[in-house]
């Protein structure tokens, strides 16, 4: 009977307990589900941002050709290349082709399918390869790793165009800088407490020769070329200055390797003995990374300047994209193999480097403005950086008026883009041109038995035969 007492005032305080607590809880007293208070408002919609609107559809800038510009008279084109091809100051053995650019139609030509020695318009063909191989707006990355706990291994990326010091952000020969790669590096490694390391290069991204075979040796000693490897600073000259000749690095590589370590004592690290060989472990610790201009604009300085190094160098990192050797023989393949997937008829040509600077290489007049008239095409974007990287008519690159090209008067000046070839008894010139009723043309003229004493004429008679393509108009046709 007692506990049945206790039992039942022990339910009853419980009971008291939780009904005063419901009622503390109503009035927020303490934490819980249950309140008296008003409920809060809605919250507000989220708010509009004024700024937010739809902008206005983007307006070119500049209008592109008209499609329905008169594509020029095809008689009256090829009256102007058999008159090139007969002028007996161009020696025995002239090719010469010109087409429509948007049909690819030839108005003229004479000994079109002739083999014969391209010089440097050859690297039209180089630079398609490497646009193809990869994207324009791909770098070119010069690494520093960490090996052995002590050693820093610069691994090349294939940018011969570093600068010793500081990168120039505006600049495509030198954007990237190995003071800055030291810079990174020498922050890492002090963190550890170090403060000696040992320098080596792993230069093994190319194989085989680092100058084609076929190139004379006065060239080399002449410095048109430098002997290609994964990294070089400007390009293996020895100067500060860029030129397309001039004493270059026997080997770029180790020379970079140098100015590496030089720029890791200036941040005051301490390197043990000279630069070594060494290739970079798989997974090893990046210290730090610089990397190129972008692709497209290395493909560009290659085609301005004429440059037979980068030229070279672009075609081996074609044939490492696609799974060929890195050296001479599996880059002028990896090319060739290119043009031929474009629908470029191959047929006969030889290419024995990807510069045109060595002997035996033979390309026909026809075989160049086919690969024109794809470079231009508004169906192959990717290629457009070196459509437009050709240097201008009498205004920059090798066409400048400072190289005697297109000079004065000459209705081309501003109007034509055009790659550029010249060896002893050689001259060539390919590229585009606009008419006086902004028709595209493309063009390519080859001539490889110049009288040696009438080579440098020779690059007059082609300017005015552009020029002369130039003024044509259908409405008014060009006289005798």
């Amino acid at each position: 009977m007692e506990w049945g007492l206790r039992s039942g005032a022990a339910v009853a305080a419980v009971v008291a307990l939780f009904g005063g607590y419901l009622v503390a809880d109503a009035y927020d007293v303490v934490p819980g589900m249950l309140t008296t208070a008003e409920p809060w408002p809605e919250a507000a919609p989220f708010p509009t941002a004024p700024g937010a609107v739809e902008g206005p559809a983007p307006a070119a800038l500049l209008e592109g050709l008209p499609d329905d510009a008169p594509v020029p008279d095809s008689v009256e084109v090829q009256r102007l290349v058999s008159d090139l091809a007969r002028d007996k100051r161009l020696g025995s053995r002239v090719g010469v082709t010109v087409a429509d650019a948007a049909t690819g139609q030839v108005l003229g030509s004479s000994n079109p399918d002739r083999l014969m020695t391209p010089a440097s318009t050859q690297k039209l063909f180089t630079g398609v390869a490497a646009l193809l191989a990869s994207p324009a707006d791909r770098t070119l990355d010069t690494r520093a790793v960490l090996a052995d706990d002590d050693t820093v291994v610069l691994v090349g990326g294939g940018d011969m165009m570093l600068a010793a010091g500081h990168g120039d952000p505006d600049a495509v020969n030198g954007r990237a800088g190995l003071a800055d790669l030291a810079q990174q590096v020498a922050a890492k490694v002090k963190i550890t407490g170090r403060t000696q390391v040992r320098v080596a290069l792993d230069d093994t991204l190319f194989t085989g020769d680092d100058i084609a075979p076929t190139v004379a040796s006065p060239d080399i000693a002449a410095g048109y070329i430098a002997p290609v490897a994964s990294l070089g600073v400007n390009v293996g000259l020895l100067s500060d200055e860029y030129s397309d000749n001039g004493p270059r690095a026997s080997d770029p590589g180790k020379y970079a390797a140098e100015a590496f370590a030089a720029a890791l004592e200036e941040e005051g690290l301490e390197t043990a003995g000279a630069v070594v060989d060494q290739t970079a472990p798989d997974g090893a610790r990046v210290l730090g990374e610089v990397s190129s201009a972008p692709l497209g604009e290395v493909v560009g300085f290659a085609m301005q300047y004429s440059d037979n190094t980068i030229t070279e160098v672009l075609g081996r990192l074609v044939a490492v994209a696609q799974g060929l050797p890195g050296s001479n023989d599996g880059a002028t393949q990896a090319v060739i193999s290119t043009a031929r997937r474009l629908g470029i008829d191959m047929t006969g040509a030889r290419l024995r480097d990807c510069s045109g600077l060595g002997d035996g290489s033979y390309l026909s007049a026809e075989q160049l403005t086919d690969l024109l008239t794809v470079m231009v095409d508004p169906a192959r974007p990717e290629l457009r950086s070196e459509a437009v990287g050709m240097p201008v008519a009498g205004l920059n690159g090798t066409l400048a008026d400072s190289h005697g090209r297109f000079t004065g008067d000459n209705p081309a000046r501003g109007l034509a883009r055009a790659k550029t070839g010249s060896l002893p008894q050689v001259r060539a010139l390919a590229g585009t041109v606009l008419t006086a009723d902004d028709r595209l043309l493309v063009f390519s003229v080859l001539a490889d038995a110049i009288p040696a004493d009438r080579s440098v004429g020779a690059t007059w008679i082609y300017d005015d035969f552009v020029g002369r393509l130039a003024t044509y108009s259908a409405v008014a046709p060009q006289g005798g």
